[in-house]
């Protein structure tokens, strides 16, 4: 099943993607959906009369995994980790699967990771790699985007991972029911219709499952996203490094789970206080 959150008639509104219908849910927030099976309007609306939005607009945590591709540490010249390396990413990053992606004045480095998102369905602590997966709801497409300037320069990830619309996310969740091995989906990423990424899930160094077992000593509550690492060809380590410039159109795409389509541009002097969170927040 492939849910979606939606802007509708001046309401957000969640339920099915059917083909080139949706199809609303009774369930107005994602918890509710995630709970149980949620009842359906008896409605369709054509798909191209909606707005896509952020499926997971506030997730209590945001975990992103850095260096789980042996060929992006490979083009950082730097040792493949013994254990999963992770980091927070503020949930106000977060961005619709069609919105902009805001570049802030603070950085000239702004680069692109396409990475596969696993949306936890219910809270888990310390649980085995095997049972990992049981724990899954779904999955989705996640673009970190990245201020590499200021990432590298303070020392650790935060600050350069977390500005608003660095997140995202979409276009819709598909059910874990529906994906057979998340360890073979094939991911891409380009700007400008130019490849800039392209590998699968499956040179992950550590798997969907590993990753969930390795966060959960921390807790996971339904609804948490873990970002779980992208492959080579970010822009910062290509030679000469391709930044990400306002006008550019960045596509992050994985097979079977659909496609993220955003426009750069600036945040000019003042943004921070006009800015407001994914739309129908």
């Amino acid at each position: 099943m492939r849910i979606a959150r939606v802007a509708y008639a001046g309401a957000t509104r969640y339920g099915e993607v059917r083909g080139e219908d949706f199809q609303p849910f009774t369930a107005s927030t994602l918890s509710d959906v995630m709970s149980d099976s949620p009842g359906r309007d008896q409605i369709r609306i054509p798909m191209d009369t909606v707005k896509l939005l952020a499926p997971v607009p506030k997730p209590g945590k945001l975990v992103g995994i850095g260096l789980n591709y042996r060929d992006h540490c490979e083009e950082q010249r730097i040792p493949v980790p013994s254990r999963p390396i992770i980091f927070g990413k503020f949930s106000s990053s977060i961005a619709d699967p069609q919105g902009v992606v805001r570049r802030p004045s603070e950085t000239v480095e702004l680069d692109f990771e396409v990475e596969l998102a696993v949306i936890i369905g219910r809270a888990c602590h310390d649980v085995s790699v095997d049972r990992a997966l049981d724990f899954v709801y779904g999955y989705t497409v996640f673009n970190d985007i990245s201020a590499r300037d200021l990432q590298f320069g303070d020392g650790q990830w935060t600050r350069g991972k977390s500005f608003p619309t660095f997140g995202p996310m979409g276009p819709w969740i598909t059910t874990a029911d529906e994906i057979a091995n998340p360890q073979d989906l094939p991911l891409r990423l380009t700007v400008n219709d130019t490849v800039m990424q392209d590998s699968n899930t499956s040179h992950m160094i550590f798997g969907v499952a590993e990753l969930i077992s390795f966060v959960s000593r921390l807790g996971l509550d339904a609804g948490d996203v873990i970002a779980t690492g992208t492959p080579a060809g970010c822009g910062s380590f290509r030679r000469p490094p391709i930044f990400l410039q306002p006008g550019d159109r960045v596509c992050a795409s994985i097979a079977g789970l659909g496609q993220l389509d955003n426009i750069v541009t600036d945040a000019h002097a003042g943004q921070s206080e006009s800015y407001s969170a994914p739309d129908g927040h």
